[in-house]
């Protein structure tokens, strides 16, 4: 089985489904595959910035695990790269909760024997996604004022992975 395009579940066509941690009787869906998303946080927690900078999403859409994940790598391969380990903070602020579905059908000859069409068609789980509103942020990068330009350029980049077209927005730290 392999991976559809993002394409199929950006957009918001199905009810919201999400696997139960406190009691897993009640799972609507079972058999969910691990989130490829394993770090949420980058960079140097500890320390204090000046500058906070959002990557903002400019529609609502679906965003997959491992779009996330590829945005949280492309994103600290080049903070480090530009700024240094310890000069800033990333964190990816959504998590994919939302559990991503797909009715397998089969092509071929003899398929109609064994494929049952729309009966029972709610679908196999395939992965996760995390849903996002218009407006609502996505990732936060904190640095110092001087690393301000470095910081816009790296979430520019780590934007592409993601389907949404997205805005870079900046606020101060109060001290």
């Amino acid at each position: 089985m392999s991976l559809r395009p993002a394409k199929c579940y950006r957009d918001f066509k199905r009810p919201y489904t999400r696997k139960s941690r406190a009691n897993k009787s009640k799972d609507y869906v079972k058999g969910i595959p691990e989130s490829k998303i394993h770090r949420f946080e980058v960079g140097s927690a500890k320390q204090q910035f000046s500058l906070r900078l959002y990557l903002v999403a400019a529609r609502s859409v679906q965003i997959r695990h491992n779009a996330l994940e590829a945005t949280r790598v492309s994103l600290n391969k080049n903070l480090d790269k530009t700024m240094g380990k310890d000069a800033y903070f990333a964190k990816i602020l959504v998590f994919p909760h939302h559990v991503l579905r797909e009715n397998m059908l089969a092509t071929g000859a003899g398929a109609d024997r064994f494929q049952s069409g729309m009966r029972l068609a709610f679908g196999r789980p395939v992965g996760t996604a995390a849903r996002v509103f218009k407006g609502s942020a996505i990732v936060e990068v904190r640095c110092n004022q001087n690393h301000e330009a470095l910081a816009r350029r790296a979430l520019k980049i780590a934007s592409s992975k993601l389907p949404t077209p997205c805005l870079v927005v900046a606020s101060a730290i109060a001290a």
